[in-house]
């Protein structure tokens, strides 16, 4: 029986994306593990001890969900955005078009890879947290779902960006200027109940806040928004990105021009 999907297609650009990630390999995984553990002893050694318990969590714990969320997303869209932007840079990208690949199939691979990448290194910094805080999962499904639908929506987003940018400076704008400042600013490091009432009003408008609360919630129970309110913002900007990516397509925006 032949399968509607070309997963010979699929399997090619999955694992051309994921060989790239083993040739860089500091690059992509150790950098962001080590960065990500100075975090860990700078905030949750040596400054958490000054700081009381957050929401009946000690702070070092705190931080495990909110870093991790913050490394996933912000890799998610680097690694999807570079995967995409390098065919359209050396023009291989007219390969895959004019192959026997659909629309789909091509997303499934590049984001695919991406997204597992992230998750990969969201398991890593896990690990590796537990060298410097204890913490506990009291949710561990819900943990897993978080972390594949930031994974996934962030790489989508990455995607979108790597077909926007049309050089390298537009490829790094976004993340410097845009997501890294809505990561730390979306309750990574506190919860925004620590906020004056109107920061905590305005802080809602920053979508990374939702999908942090979710991921702390999924650990500890606790969360600054309701966990169903993450979840259903976390679904409109999947299905957000997944309308934009299909435009794309559809139109061919910098992809077949």
């Amino acid at each position: 029986m032949t399968s509607p999907i070309n997963l010979h297609a699929v399997k090619a650009i999955y694992l051309f994306e994921l060989a790239r990630t083993w040739r860089t390999l500091f690059q992509s995984i150790a950098a962001p593990v080590i960065s990500t553990s100075l975090y860990f002893i700078v905030f949750g050694a040596a400054i958490g001890g000054r700081f009381t318990a957050v929401d009946g969590v000690t702070y070092g714990a705190f931080l495990v969900p909110g870093l991790v969320m913050m490394s996933v997303l912000t890799e998610s869209v680097s690694n999807a955005s570079f995967g995409i932007y390098m065919p359209r840079y050396s023009g291989t990208i007219y390969e895959v078009l004019s192959a026997p690949i659909s629309a789909f199939e091509t997303v499934l691979g590049y984001v695919g890879a991406a997204a597992t990448k992230s998750m990969i290194l969201g398991v890593l910094i896990l690990l590796t947290a537990r060298l410097f805080v204890d913490y506990s999962i009291q949710h561990p499904f819900w943990m897993v779902a978080f972390l594949v639908l930031t994974s996934v929506t962030f790489s989508l987003f990455g995607f979108i960006l790597g077909v926007w940018a049309d050089g390298w400076e537009k490829l790094q704008i976004v993340p410097i200027l845009v997501i890294t400042p809505l990561a730390f600013l979306g309750g990574s490091f506190y919860s925004i109940s620590m906020l004056p009432p109107l920061w905590q009003k305005i802080t809602l408008f920053n979508p990374v806040v939702y999908l942090v609360s979710g991921f702390r919630w999924s650990f500890y129970g606790q969360a600054d928004v309701p966990v169903g309110i993450s979840l259903a913002m976390t679904a409109l900007f999947l299905a957000l990105c997944l309308t934009a990516v299909w435009w794309i397509f559809r139109t061919g925006y910098k992809l077949k021009n």
